[in-house]
């Protein structure tokens, strides 16, 4: 079942998506060579419900913490743990919120120190892959036409690998509604899509081979060649001549330029 939003629903879900967007700001800046992933999660969870707001991961399906955490070879639902991020790590922060009857839930990706050539390539990518899904968003495209966009830049452009397994999906009073959105495809293939349409489009592009395998925990993805993987994740409403983006990763940009532990290719 596909569900629209109304204008007023369109004004309730930024708010939870916003309240991501912050969360991830405010998390940046605590970024470091030395600080744990679970320290991390622990600042996710009561910065969220400082803001009166719960964290959507929680408990979700038994998910047991308020965020995903990714580190280098993960590609998605990282478990945090008492492991130290240290120089040239590659972070993928993801997080949900639930306030006022709607999720927001988008991700971004972080390299701790500089990680070398290729892999900021892969970042550089991976995020202008996102925003060339975004802009096919469009009322009277097809959701074929945002997979093939992410697709074409990534996998056909530069060789990457894009992962088939893990896909975006409808957003709103669920996390997950339909349509998905996988991250390849065929132009002009799937739905119709038609304005007050929440999607969280997320491209999920490895270095290496596209194949993952998920782990005994049944969560954590991990690329199966253990190259690095990258994450990055916008919610965005269908618009007649543009897709509104509900998140914002302005926010996080300056955070991340401003932390020196962190890499900044702007």
């Amino acid at each position: 079942m596909i569900y629209y939003k109304t204008k007023a629903e369109i004004e309730l879900a930024r708010e939870s998506c916003l309240l991501v967007s912050k969360t991830l700001t405010e998390t940046a800046k605590l970024l470091k060579p030395g600080i744990t992933t679970l320290s991390l999660d622990q600042f996710i969870g009561h910065f969220i419900r400082d803001h009166g707001a719960a964290p959507s991961f929680l408990n979700y399906h038994g998910y047991p913490f308020n965020s995903c955490i990714s580190v280098n070879d993960v590609v998605v639902h990282g478990f945090p743990n008492e492991n130290e991020l240290k120089e040239g790590d590659i972070i993928s922060i993801d997080i949900g919120v639930y306030k006022n009857g709607f999720h927001g839930d988008h991700a971004y990706t972080f390299a701790i120190g500089n990680p070398g050539a290729a892999i900021a390539q892969l970042i550089r990518v991976t995020k202008e892959s996102l925003y060339k899904g975004i802009e096919k968003a469009v009322a009277g495209n097809r959701v074929g036409d945002i997979s093939f966009a992410i697709q074409e830049h990534t996998e056909k452009k530069y060789g990457y690998g894009v992962v088939r397994e893990l896909v975006g999906h409808g957003l709103g009073r669920s996390m997950h509604e339909d349509p998905q959105v996988a991250n390849y495809g065929k132009r002009g293939s799937g739905i119709k899509l038609r304005e007050g349409l929440i999607l969280a489009i997320e491209p999920m592009i490895n270095l290496g081979k596209r194949e993952v395998y998920t782990e005994p925990d049944g969560w954590t993805v991990r690329t199966a060649d253990h190259s690095v993987s990258v994450h990055f994740e916008h919610d965005v409403c269908v618009g007649k001549n543009r897709a509104d983006i509900l998140s914002d990763y302005t926010g996080i940009e300056e955070a991340e330029r401003n932390n020196p532990a962190l890499f900044s290719s702007d």
